[in-house]
């Protein structure tokens, strides 16, 4: 099985598993249970445990926690619910509009490798209801080796048409960035395993 990375969902087959540095809220302990997912978050320890965010049905509801590695024994990447139009067309949230964006999308010919994350993500993989009326359409693009921003406007300018509000964040090695933000040039805000750090190339942490 491959290390998760930031986003990816994993399950875990006993909530023993689940380490916390604080107590855990009341919600967690009546709500989750190991059939539902946990996201990987941005996070380190010295041990290597997982990073995760437990989500629970409303926006107020989450809460941090690490798992060994060995704990997990399943992973499903943001790439792969959008790897299978007709598994979209016959979700529960079909006529939802961030779920409509993802059926536009998978229809267009992108030259690079994406998936969704965020409320919609997580109802495709769980089946609970946490879409809403007005939910963004959360997107994510793996970019491992740097690229120039000149290859994303045509991306930029077809996820504007959709019918909700969408948002892309770039991954590389280092952390992650909002697309919007990097197409406007100058400094962007790279999310990183130890933090926010402002930098002008998100594939280069600037020296300490």
């Amino acid at each position: 099985m491959c290390d998760p990375r930031a986003h990816d969902f994993v399950w875990i087959s006993d909530r023993s598993a689940l380490q916390s540095d604080d107590t855990l809220p009341a919600w967690v302990n009546s709500g989750w249970h190991t059939s539902l997912p946990l996201v990987v978050r941005r996070d380190k320890r010295a041990d290597d445990a997982i990073p995760v965010g437990i989500r629970g049905m409303t926006r107020i509801q989450r809460a941090a926690a690490w798992i060994d590695p060995a704990a997990v024994v399943r992973v499903v990447t943001p790439e792969s619910l959008v790897s299978d139009v007709n598994a979209l067309l016959h979700s529960p949230f079909v006529s939802q509009q961030p779920v409509q964006a993802l059926i536009t999308l998978c229809s267009l010919k992108l030259p690079f490798s994406w998936g969704v994350t965020g409320s919609c993500a997580f109802a495709l993989v769980s089946d609970l209801p946490v879409m809403h009326a007005d939910s963004d359409l959360d997107l994510l693009v793996r970019c491992d080796t740097p690229v120039d921003p000149s290859q994303f406007f045509d991306f930029y300018d077809q996820f504007q048409r959709l019918p909700c509000r969408a948002d892309v964040q770039i991954n590389t090695p280092q952390g992650g960035f909002a697309l919007s933000e990097w197409l406007r040039g100058g400094d962007i805000m790279l999310k990183t395993a130890s933090g926010p750090l402002l930098v002008r190339d998100p594939w280069q942490l600037p020296a300490e």
